[in-house]
Protein backbone atom coordinates (compact mmCIF):
# COMPACT_ATOMS: atom_id res chain seq x y z
CA UNK A 1 0.00 0.00 0.00
CA UNK A 2 1.65 2.91 -0.97
CA UNK A 3 1.49 6.30 1.83
CA UNK A 4 1.73 9.79 0.93
CA UNK A 5 5.22 11.44 2.11
CA UNK A 6 4.42 13.21 5.14
CA UNK A 7 4.18 16.95 4.65
CA UNK A 8 7.40 19.01 5.70
CA UNK A 9 7.15 20.36 9.64
CA UNK A 10 8.04 23.79 8.49
CA UNK A 11 7.04 26.34 5.94
CA UNK A 12 9.65 25.28 2.58
CA UNK A 13 10.93 28.22 0.04
CA UNK A 14 9.85 27.22 -3.25
CA UNK A 15 12.25 24.97 -5.44
CA UNK A 16 15.20 27.29 -7.02
CA UNK A 17 15.43 29.61 -3.89
CA UNK A 18 18.26 28.07 -2.24
CA UNK A 19 20.66 28.63 -5.73
CA UNK A 20 20.44 32.29 -5.36
CA UNK A 21 23.95 34.01 -4.23
CA UNK A 22 22.71 37.03 -1.67
CA UNK A 23 24.03 40.39 -3.32
CA UNK A 24 26.45 42.07 -1.14
CA UNK A 25 26.52 45.24 -1.26
CA UNK A 26 30.45 47.21 -1.40
CA UNK A 27 31.92 47.03 2.38
CA UNK A 28 32.03 49.64 4.32
CA UNK A 29 34.82 48.65 6.86
CA UNK A 30 38.25 49.59 7.13
CA UNK A 31 41.00 49.38 9.85
CA UNK A 32 40.18 50.57 13.06
CA UNK A 33 40.74 54.23 13.62
CA UNK A 34 41.12 54.74 9.92
CA UNK A 35 38.69 57.39 8.23
CA UNK A 36 36.74 55.26 5.86
CA UNK A 37 36.66 56.38 1.58
CA UNK A 38 34.64 54.40 0.17
CA UNK A 39 35.21 54.25 -3.40
CA UNK A 40 33.19 51.25 -3.84
CA UNK A 41 29.61 51.92 -4.93
CA UNK A 42 29.56 54.26 -7.92
CA UNK A 43 27.59 57.34 -5.66
CA UNK A 44 27.85 60.53 -6.71
CA UNK A 45 30.90 62.78 -5.29
CA UNK A 46 29.26 66.12 -5.66
CA UNK A 47 26.11 64.78 -3.72
CA UNK A 48 22.04 65.71 -4.29
CA UNK A 49 21.15 69.31 -5.92
CA UNK A 50 21.09 72.02 -3.69
CA UNK A 51 17.36 72.03 -4.91
CA UNK A 52 17.27 68.23 -3.44
CA UNK A 53 17.32 69.61 -0.21
CA UNK A 54 15.16 72.64 -0.22
CA UNK A 55 12.41 70.32 -1.56
CA UNK A 56 13.10 68.00 1.48
CA UNK A 57 13.21 70.79 3.94
CA UNK A 58 9.25 71.03 4.66
CA UNK A 59 8.10 67.53 4.23
CA UNK A 60 8.01 66.93 8.08
CA UNK A 61 4.77 68.08 8.28
CA UNK A 62 3.71 65.30 6.18
CA UNK A 63 4.78 62.13 7.15
CA UNK A 64 1.60 61.23 9.07
CA UNK A 65 0.30 60.94 5.02
CA UNK A 66 0.61 58.63 2.83
CA UNK A 67 2.18 59.63 -0.90
CA UNK A 68 0.64 59.82 -4.30
CA UNK A 69 0.23 56.14 -4.97
CA UNK A 70 0.54 57.02 -8.76
CA UNK A 71 4.22 59.60 -7.90
CA UNK A 72 2.10 62.07 -10.70
CA UNK A 73 4.47 64.68 -9.84
CA UNK A 74 7.89 62.67 -10.31
CA UNK A 75 6.69 61.12 -13.64
CA UNK A 76 5.99 64.35 -15.00
CA UNK A 77 8.76 66.17 -14.40
CA UNK A 78 10.74 63.37 -15.87
CA UNK A 79 8.50 63.75 -19.30
CA UNK A 80 9.08 66.90 -19.40
CA UNK A 81 13.06 66.36 -18.75
CA UNK A 82 12.88 64.01 -21.74
CA UNK A 83 10.19 64.93 -24.03
CA UNK A 84 8.32 62.08 -23.01
CA UNK A 85 4.81 60.27 -22.35
CA UNK A 86 4.18 60.40 -18.49
CA UNK A 87 1.85 57.24 -18.88
CA UNK A 88 4.86 55.16 -20.04
CA UNK A 89 6.93 56.05 -17.29
CA UNK A 90 6.54 53.79 -13.73
CA UNK A 91 8.71 55.00 -10.93
CA UNK A 92 10.47 52.24 -8.38
CA UNK A 93 12.12 52.12 -5.56
CA UNK A 94 15.08 51.86 -6.93
CA UNK A 95 15.39 50.64 -10.90
CA UNK A 96 16.50 46.98 -8.59
CA UNK A 97 12.52 47.18 -7.66
CA UNK A 98 11.53 48.03 -11.41
CA UNK A 99 14.17 44.98 -12.76
CA UNK A 100 12.54 42.27 -10.66
CA UNK A 101 8.93 43.05 -11.22
CA UNK A 102 9.59 42.80 -14.77
CA UNK A 103 10.99 39.58 -14.25
CA UNK A 104 8.49 38.28 -12.26
CA UNK A 105 5.50 39.50 -14.54
CA UNK A 106 7.23 38.38 -17.46
CA UNK A 107 9.26 35.20 -16.64
CA UNK A 108 8.33 31.46 -14.89
CA UNK A 109 9.15 28.63 -13.99
CA UNK A 110 10.29 26.70 -16.90
CA UNK A 111 11.10 30.08 -18.74
CA UNK A 112 14.83 31.26 -19.92
CA UNK A 113 16.09 34.64 -19.03
CA UNK A 114 19.85 35.67 -21.04
CA UNK A 115 21.66 37.71 -19.58
CA UNK A 116 25.78 38.44 -20.14
CA UNK A 117 28.37 36.85 -18.98
CA UNK A 118 29.34 39.89 -16.89
CA UNK A 119 26.05 41.42 -16.30
CA UNK A 120 24.79 43.09 -13.13
CA UNK A 121 24.41 40.49 -10.37
CA UNK A 122 20.54 41.97 -9.78
CA UNK A 123 19.22 40.22 -13.09
CA UNK A 124 20.61 36.89 -12.58
CA UNK A 125 18.95 36.98 -8.83
CA UNK A 126 15.84 38.16 -9.95
CA UNK A 127 15.58 35.48 -12.70
CA UNK A 128 15.92 32.59 -9.68
CA UNK A 129 13.61 34.73 -7.71
CA UNK A 130 10.56 34.42 -10.01
CA UNK A 131 11.59 30.65 -10.75
CA UNK A 132 13.43 30.71 -14.33
CA UNK A 133 16.50 29.72 -15.63
CA UNK A 134 19.11 32.41 -15.93
CA UNK A 135 21.11 31.86 -19.93
CA UNK A 136 24.65 33.24 -20.00
CA UNK A 137 25.68 34.80 -23.22
CA UNK A 138 29.54 34.98 -23.05
CA UNK A 139 31.09 38.70 -23.67
CA UNK A 140 33.92 39.59 -25.96
CA UNK A 141 36.46 41.48 -24.36
CA UNK A 142 34.64 42.57 -21.44
CA UNK A 143 31.56 43.76 -23.66
CA UNK A 144 28.01 42.37 -24.08
CA UNK A 145 27.79 40.59 -27.57
CA UNK A 146 24.87 40.48 -29.57
CA UNK A 147 25.58 37.19 -31.79
CA UNK A 148 26.07 35.44 -28.31
CA UNK A 149 22.50 36.80 -27.17
CA UNK A 150 20.98 36.05 -29.84
CA UNK A 151 22.47 32.04 -30.27
CA UNK A 152 21.11 31.45 -27.26
CA UNK A 153 17.86 32.43 -27.80
CA UNK A 154 14.79 29.54 -27.64
CA UNK A 155 11.33 28.77 -27.61
CA UNK A 156 10.99 29.22 -23.95
CA UNK A 157 13.23 32.63 -23.80
CA UNK A 158 11.00 35.27 -22.34
CA UNK A 159 13.49 38.06 -21.29
CA UNK A 160 16.59 39.38 -22.38
CA UNK A 161 18.97 42.20 -19.92
CA UNK A 162 21.88 44.22 -21.02
CA UNK A 163 23.20 47.03 -18.83
CA UNK A 164 24.53 50.10 -21.34
CA UNK A 165 26.74 50.90 -20.02
CA UNK A 166 27.81 48.17 -18.06
CA UNK A 167 28.38 47.34 -14.47
CA UNK A 168 30.82 46.64 -13.95
CA UNK A 169 33.21 46.67 -16.52
CA UNK A 170 32.37 50.06 -17.55
CA UNK A 171 31.94 49.15 -21.36
CA UNK A 172 29.38 50.29 -23.56
CA UNK A 173 27.17 48.54 -27.37
CA UNK A 174 26.67 51.17 -29.80
CA UNK A 175 23.12 52.00 -30.16
CA UNK A 176 23.60 50.48 -33.89
CA UNK A 177 24.24 47.00 -31.93
CA UNK A 178 21.46 47.64 -29.57
CA UNK A 179 18.84 48.21 -32.42
CA UNK A 180 20.14 45.29 -34.06
CA UNK A 181 19.39 42.74 -31.17
CA UNK A 182 15.75 44.46 -30.92
CA UNK A 183 15.05 43.78 -34.22
CA UNK A 184 16.39 40.42 -34.02
CA UNK A 185 14.69 39.43 -31.32
CA UNK A 186 11.26 37.39 -31.46
CA UNK A 187 8.16 39.58 -30.67
CA UNK A 188 7.67 38.14 -27.61
CA UNK A 189 10.58 38.12 -25.84
CA UNK A 190 11.10 41.36 -23.93
CA UNK A 191 14.34 43.41 -23.87
CA UNK A 192 15.56 45.17 -20.68
CA UNK A 193 17.88 47.85 -21.40
CA UNK A 194 19.60 49.13 -18.00
CA UNK A 195 20.96 52.40 -18.54
CA UNK A 196 21.99 53.42 -15.02
CA UNK A 197 24.99 54.92 -15.98
CA UNK A 198 23.75 56.74 -19.64
CA UNK A 199 24.15 60.38 -18.37
CA UNK A 200 27.95 59.50 -18.06
CA UNK A 201 28.54 58.55 -21.51
CA UNK A 202 29.15 61.56 -24.56
CA UNK A 203 30.35 59.57 -27.06
CA UNK A 204 28.16 59.77 -30.63
CA UNK A 205 27.47 56.02 -31.28
CA UNK A 206 25.03 55.72 -27.84
CA UNK A 207 21.39 56.25 -27.37
CA UNK A 208 20.10 55.10 -23.39
CA UNK A 209 17.12 53.38 -25.51
CA UNK A 210 14.06 55.81 -25.27
CA UNK A 211 13.67 55.83 -29.32
CA UNK A 212 13.76 52.23 -29.49
CA UNK A 213 10.62 52.13 -26.81
CA UNK A 214 9.01 54.64 -28.12
CA UNK A 215 9.09 52.50 -31.65
CA UNK A 216 8.54 48.82 -30.29
CA UNK A 217 5.93 46.49 -28.12
CA UNK A 218 9.00 44.36 -26.35
CA UNK A 219 11.22 47.23 -25.11
CA UNK A 220 11.75 48.91 -21.44
CA UNK A 221 14.27 51.40 -20.60
CA UNK A 222 15.08 51.59 -16.92
CA UNK A 223 17.20 54.32 -15.30
CA UNK A 224 18.12 55.39 -11.69
CA UNK A 225 18.67 58.70 -9.70
CA UNK A 226 21.52 56.96 -7.65
CA UNK A 227 24.25 58.27 -9.79
CA UNK A 228 24.84 61.00 -11.33
CA UNK A 229 21.60 62.45 -9.29
CA UNK A 230 23.36 62.03 -6.32
CA UNK A 231 19.97 60.12 -4.62
CA UNK A 232 21.21 56.36 -3.92
CA UNK A 233 19.81 56.60 -0.03
CA UNK A 234 16.73 57.42 -1.57
CA UNK A 235 16.42 54.55 -3.61
CA UNK A 236 14.72 56.23 -6.95
CA UNK A 237 13.93 54.17 -10.02
CA UNK A 238 12.22 54.90 -13.01
CA UNK A 239 11.11 53.04 -16.44
CA UNK A 240 9.74 53.84 -19.98
CA UNK A 241 8.26 51.90 -21.53
CA UNK A 242 5.48 50.19 -23.90
CA UNK A 243 1.63 50.92 -22.55
CA UNK A 244 0.63 47.46 -22.15
CA UNK A 245 4.18 46.87 -19.89
CA UNK A 246 3.43 49.91 -17.89
CA UNK A 247 0.20 48.40 -17.34
CA UNK A 248 1.41 44.82 -16.15
CA UNK A 249 3.88 46.89 -13.65
CA UNK A 250 1.35 48.97 -12.41
CA UNK A 251 -0.90 46.16 -11.53
CA UNK A 252 1.60 44.03 -9.46
CA UNK A 253 3.32 46.86 -7.70
CA UNK A 254 2.94 48.04 -4.77
CA UNK A 255 0.18 50.51 -3.84
CA UNK A 256 2.77 52.85 -2.36
CA UNK A 257 5.94 52.39 -3.57
CA UNK A 258 7.32 55.27 -3.80
CA UNK A 259 7.43 57.44 -0.66
CA UNK A 260 6.98 61.16 -0.39
CA UNK A 261 10.42 62.06 0.35
CA UNK A 262 11.46 60.28 -3.20
CA UNK A 263 9.00 61.77 -5.63
CA UNK A 264 9.54 65.25 -3.79
CA UNK A 265 13.53 64.82 -4.42
CA UNK A 266 13.17 62.81 -7.81
CA UNK A 267 11.21 65.30 -9.15
CA UNK A 268 13.60 68.46 -7.96
CA UNK A 269 16.67 66.57 -9.05
CA UNK A 270 15.40 65.82 -12.88
CA UNK A 271 14.87 69.31 -13.13
CA UNK A 272 18.19 70.79 -12.09
CA UNK A 273 20.22 70.38 -15.67
CA UNK A 274 23.04 72.52 -13.67
CA UNK A 275 24.06 69.83 -10.86
CA UNK A 276 23.90 66.95 -13.63
CA UNK A 277 26.41 69.46 -16.01
CA UNK A 278 28.60 69.50 -13.05
CA UNK A 279 28.34 66.09 -11.90
CA UNK A 280 29.30 65.23 -15.79
CA UNK A 281 31.93 67.73 -16.28
CA UNK A 282 33.52 66.56 -12.73
CA UNK A 283 33.74 62.58 -14.33
CA UNK A 284 35.39 63.95 -17.66
CA UNK A 285 37.52 65.75 -15.58
CA UNK A 286 39.06 63.04 -13.29
CA UNK A 287 37.94 59.36 -14.65
CA UNK A 288 40.66 60.12 -17.35
CA UNK A 289 42.80 61.61 -14.87
CA UNK A 290 42.87 58.01 -13.09
CA UNK A 291 42.99 56.32 -15.82
CA UNK A 292 46.11 58.17 -16.95
CA UNK A 293 47.84 57.40 -13.14
CA UNK A 294 46.86 54.45 -12.34
CA UNK A 295 47.59 52.68 -15.51
CA UNK A 296 51.13 54.55 -15.28
CA UNK A 297 51.68 52.43 -11.85
CA UNK A 298 51.53 49.39 -13.88
CA UNK A 299 47.08 48.84 -13.68
CA UNK A 300 45.62 47.82 -16.47
CA UNK A 301 43.15 49.41 -16.33
CA UNK A 302 39.82 49.37 -18.88
CA UNK A 303 38.17 51.84 -20.64
CA UNK A 304 34.93 52.98 -19.22
CA UNK A 305 31.95 55.03 -20.14
CA UNK A 306 30.42 55.61 -16.62
CA UNK A 307 31.40 56.67 -13.24
CA UNK A 308 33.98 54.06 -12.30
CA UNK A 309 36.87 52.13 -13.26
CA UNK A 310 37.44 48.46 -13.39
CA UNK A 311 41.17 47.95 -12.48
CA UNK A 312 42.75 44.48 -13.31
CA UNK A 313 45.78 43.78 -10.83
CA UNK A 314 48.93 42.10 -12.30
CA UNK A 315 49.02 39.35 -10.07
CA UNK A 316 52.73 39.00 -10.20
CA UNK A 317 54.85 38.72 -7.06
CA UNK A 318 51.81 39.21 -4.57
CA UNK A 319 50.90 42.51 -6.09
CA UNK A 320 47.07 40.86 -6.93
CA UNK A 321 43.42 42.19 -6.24
CA UNK A 322 43.48 41.00 -2.71
CA UNK A 323 46.60 42.15 -1.67
CA UNK A 324 46.11 45.43 -3.34
CA UNK A 325 42.30 45.39 -1.34
CA UNK A 326 44.15 44.66 2.01
CA UNK A 327 46.33 47.83 1.23
CA UNK A 328 44.17 50.22 0.69
CA UNK A 329 41.71 49.29 3.37
CA UNK A 330 44.59 49.97 5.72
CA UNK A 331 44.53 53.33 4.27
CA UNK A 332 40.77 53.71 4.55
CA UNK A 333 40.41 53.35 0.74
CA UNK A 334 37.69 50.98 0.18
CA UNK A 335 36.85 49.81 -3.72
CA UNK A 336 35.08 46.92 -4.74
CA UNK A 337 35.99 43.22 -4.67
CA UNK A 338 35.05 41.78 -8.27
CA UNK A 339 34.97 38.00 -7.23
CA UNK A 340 31.36 37.62 -7.57
CA UNK A 341 31.32 38.80 -10.79
CA UNK A 342 33.92 35.99 -11.96
CA UNK A 343 36.58 38.91 -12.13
CA UNK A 344 38.93 37.97 -9.01
CA UNK A 345 41.67 39.75 -10.34
CA UNK A 346 39.93 43.40 -10.80
CA UNK A 347 38.99 45.97 -8.42
CA UNK A 348 36.06 48.61 -9.06
CA UNK A 349 36.82 52.09 -8.62
CA UNK A 350 34.53 54.93 -8.46
CA UNK A 351 35.45 58.16 -9.47
CA UNK A 352 35.59 60.12 -6.20
CA UNK A 353 36.24 63.93 -5.37
CA UNK A 354 39.41 65.25 -5.90
CA UNK A 355 41.02 64.04 -1.78
CA UNK A 356 39.61 60.71 -2.38
CA UNK A 357 41.25 60.52 -6.26
CA UNK A 358 44.70 61.71 -5.23
CA UNK A 359 44.81 59.36 -1.96
CA UNK A 360 43.60 56.14 -3.94
CA UNK A 361 46.43 57.31 -6.79
CA UNK A 362 49.34 57.47 -4.09
CA UNK A 363 48.18 54.47 -2.18
CA UNK A 364 48.11 52.23 -5.69
CA UNK A 365 51.45 53.87 -6.33
CA UNK A 366 52.90 52.59 -3.06
CA UNK A 367 51.34 49.25 -3.10
CA UNK A 368 52.61 48.51 -6.65
CA UNK A 369 56.39 49.98 -5.67
CA UNK A 370 55.96 47.51 -2.52
CA UNK A 371 57.60 44.47 -1.69
CA UNK A 372 54.97 41.46 -1.93
CA UNK A 373 53.39 41.13 1.08
CA UNK A 374 53.92 37.29 2.77
CA UNK A 375 51.57 35.09 1.56
CA UNK A 376 48.62 34.20 3.83
CA UNK A 377 47.59 30.67 4.78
Amino acid sequence: MQHDAAPPNRPQARSGIDRIEAYVPGSTSVAPGVRAIKLSSNESPLGPSPAVLAALADLGSELALYPDGEAKKLRQAIARRYGLDAARIVCGAGSDELLTMLTHAYAGPGDEGIITQYGFLVYKIALLAAGASPIIAPEVDLTVNVDAILARVTPRTKIVFIANPANPTGSFLPFAEVARLAHALPRHVLLVLDAAYCEYVTRNDYAAGLELVANAHNVVMTRTFSKIHGLAALRIGWCYAPAEVCDVLNRIRGPFNMNKAAIEAGAAAIADVDHQAAALAHNQRWRPWLAENLTSSGIEVLPSETNFLLLRLPGTAGHDAAAADRFLLQRGLILRRMDAYGLPDCLRLTVGDEVANRLVVEAFSAFMAAPAEPAHA
